[in-house]
């Protein structure tokens, strides 16, 4: 899969050093690893070259390794200690942490942002679904599992606080009105930029950038609440004294999200209760609603009281239209929700390198979409 090329590419890498060192039996080793995680004709060809003249390295000729003429890698500096090479390799999977330009380019782009709305790369008018489009594809990159880049861990907490603050309403607006606290400069005698030493920039999520990550991509979401509070320089403190202390815990905005249609839904039918007859039908068998009838149109089935047509016989045709379209409605529910659990899954399956499990969630059904396409052709 495409999101493990770059693991790929680093396996190559990797195997290409043992064969100039002679390790026959690693460089086999990653470069099958290699060809699990992305098949590519480059390690093809290294392990034909390594099995079929038995060492590359101790031989007069060695594979070519300059291959497809990929992308600049770095490494971290590595220091002299066998000791601390053994267990810095043992600690990442045998695999040395290295990184691509693009990779170290990304974090400082990130350092350098002077508020969330550019962190994530987004406009100040962004709505909820740009904020998850834009933080999905940010901490996918910048994940320290996936980036190891000097200071990706910090630049992947501030992309997770940017959403964690722009997704509450609330904590949005206070942001949008008192901005963050007073960046910290650092000062080239040639460039003069802004970095940010706090990755909060004074505003800070009690959920940390690791389960925020989880509910994105862990499946599923806390069950707890999420607390957000602003942090105060001792200046904003006397001018705020009178807010008191933290504030009142708040529940995630994507948490709202899920309870939106169930509140809705509470809603109105308080409203029918104080103000409004009894529905003239209804979608599913229940109480006096048993005769059971269907539109002459699309064939939805739907349930009413003995009396109907003798209430209603006049007004069938438009009752029928209304049928239809509370049933698309509840249809278009159902296809969303099916939509967005099949995507969570391709996406989780993508950053852990799952083949199982993306081959599972790509066979997975979406029977509410099916019935609309079928019913209204889309």
């Amino acid at each position: 899969m495409e999101v493990n090329r770059d693991e790929a590419e680093r396996c190559i890498d990797i195997a290409e050093k043992y064969i100039r060192a002679g390790d026959r039996e690693k460089a086999v080793k990653f470069l099958y690893k290699a060809e699990k995680l992305y098949p590519s004709q480059k390690a093809q060809a290294l392990l034909e070259a390594l099995l079929r003249n038995g060492t590359a390295a101790g031989g007069g000729s060695k594979p070519d390794m300059n291959g497809d003429g990929g992308e600049t890698r770095r490494r971290k500096p590595a220091t002299h200690s066998s000791a601390e090479d053994k267990e810095n390799t043992q600690a990442n999977g045998d695999i040395q942490h290295e990184y691509t330009s693009e990779q170290l380019e990304a974090v400082k782009r990130v350092k350098k942002c002077k508020d969330y709305y550019e962190i994530l790369g987004v406009t100040k008018d962004a709505q909820e679904d740009d904020l998850k489009k834009a933080y999905r594809k940010l901490a996918l990159k910048m994940h320290p599992d996936k980036n190891h880049a000097p200071g990706a861990a910090e630049a992947f907490k501030s992309i997770g606080n940017a959403y964690a603050i722009l997704s509450d309403t609330k904590k949005r607006k206070e942001y949008d009105l008192y901005g963050e606290e007073k960046p910290q400069h650092t000062t080239n005698h040639r460039h003069r930029h802004y970095y940010y030493d706090d990755y909060t920039r004074g505003f800070e999520a009690e959920i940390s950038p690791e389960d925020l990550f989880n509910m994105f991509f862990g499946g599923g979401f806390p069950t707890g609440e999420v607390h957000v509070h602003r942090r105060r320089t001792p200046r904003r403190h006397h001018r705020r004294e009178e807010d008191g202390e933290r504030r009142t815990a708040t529940v995630t905005h994507a948490m709202w999200l899920q309870m939106v249609p169930l509140l809705l839904l509470v809603f109105m039918s308080l409203l029918s209760s104080l103000w409004v007859s009894d529905p003239i039908f209804s979608l599913s068998r229940r109480g006096d609603y048993n005769q059971e009838r269907t539109t002459s149109n699309l064939k939805v089935v739907y349930y009413v009281k003995k009396d109907f047509l003798k209430e209603h016989q006049n007004s069938l045709l438009r009752i029928e239209r209304q049928v239809e379209e509370n049933h698309l409605d509840n249809l278009r529910t159902s296809c969303w929700r099916e939509q967005q659990y099949k995507e969570n899954m391709m996406m989780r399956a993508r950053y852990y390198g799952d083949r199982e499990l993306y081959r599972k969630a790509q066979q997975m059904t979406t029977p509410n979409c099916d019935r609309i396409n079928k019913l209204y052709g889309g």
